[in-house]
């Protein structure tokens, strides 16, 4: 994937997931110049196959990855390793500075960098992420389908995790671990739908051999469970933007920060979009790489904009005879 990085580009993407390729794909598809830089660590490359994709479905995250940036290659738009450490306002574009000390030219920004996924402090969550630790029922649910499946609350969203992940198990249980039994209209639901709630502190899953077969109380007590749901907090990857004032904010849902956008992926700052869950926390695939493509075309057109305003400008010019 390592690539020459040219001095400026109409269009820089920062990120090399499924939103940042289609929205590379778009704009060279336009006949932008495009390059993008990806730091080589999406969120999901611990997971064996992307799930919910239409003609994609159970392939590898990586090979979906490839293809892609094959794809965007094909039209002439470039892939650079490359994790970028800063971005400072440069005339009416950017300039972009790796970590490595390379350094390019954007006329605008798009940036798809994702997020980090924040998990509790319970020894074997973070080794067995991605397999038969989960947090998104849509992505891999099936996969765990009917097996003893336990819900670690982590947050305000809980209780919404244990129902979603209960349409794919009859044996589902919340452990409320560090928070408060759900309560009210909350416990109502948990026990019409034949949902335990387990109150006292996890200390930690128990694996045995490459599979997890419990999870274990501060006092000891294991209860047997095949997998784990608990959502993460997530935190989007933009600390390189804070020189341009662009920073996370707290997300509506409370699952953790974003760059807020308009639907279209603009950002308060001009020229700067965004796309994928760096924006959209809950966005599985599908939906980055969709939201790529919208905020890609919408790039296209600002520039389509700006390059007609100067073409005006300078066929208003006086021709000296």
């Amino acid at each position: 994937m390592t690539g020459e990085l040219g001095n400026g580009y109409d269009v820089v993407v920062v990120g090399g997931g499924a939103a940042g390729l289609n929205g590379a794909l778009v704009l060279a598809r336009s006949r932008r110049s495009v390059v993008v830089l990806d730091a080589g660590a999406p969120r999901n490359a611990p997971a064996a196959g992307v799930h919910g994709l239409l003609a994609r479905e159970g392939m590898r995250p990586g090979e979906l990855l490839e293809r892609g940036r094959a794809e965007v290659r094909s039209y002439g738009g470039q892939v650079v390793d490359g994790e970028v450490a800063t971005v400072a306002r440069d005339g009416d574009g950017f300039t972009v500075g790796l970590a490595d000390g390379r350094s390019t030219r954007a006329r605008r920004l798009l940036v798809t960098t994702g997020l980090v996924d924040e998990l509790p402090d319970v020894p074997g969550l973070r080794e067995r992420w991605g397999r038969d630790v989960l947090h998104c029922p849509y992505c891999h649910g099936w996969e765990v389908r009917d097996r003893a499946i336990g819900v670690l609350a982590n947050g305000p969203m809980a209780v919404h995790q244990a129902l979603l992940f209960r349409q794919l198990s009859p044996d589902v249980t919340l452990f409320a671990h560090t928070h408060p039994a759900p309560a009210g209209e909350q416990a109502e639901q948990l026990a019409a739908l034949g949902i335990p709630v387990v109150t006292g502190e996890v200390a930690s899953l128990v694996v045995d051999g490459d599979r997890v077969t419990g999870v274990r109380l501060a006092d000891g007590t294991v209860v047997a469970r095949e997998a784990v749901a608990v959502q993460s907090r997530m935190v989007a990857r933009a600390g390189f933007l804070a020189g341009l004032g662009l920073d996370p904010l707290p997300h509506p849902s409370g699952m953790g920060e974003h760059l807020p956008a308009d639907p279209t992926g603009r950002t308060a700052v001009p020229g700067v979009w965004v796309a994928g869950n760096v924006t959209d926390l809950s966005a599985q695939v599908g939906a980055a790489a969709a939201a790529g493509a919208t905020a890609g075309a919408q790039v296209n057109y600002d520039l389509v904009v700006e390059d007609t305003a100067r073409a005006v400008a300078a066929a208003r010019e006086p021709v000296e005879v």
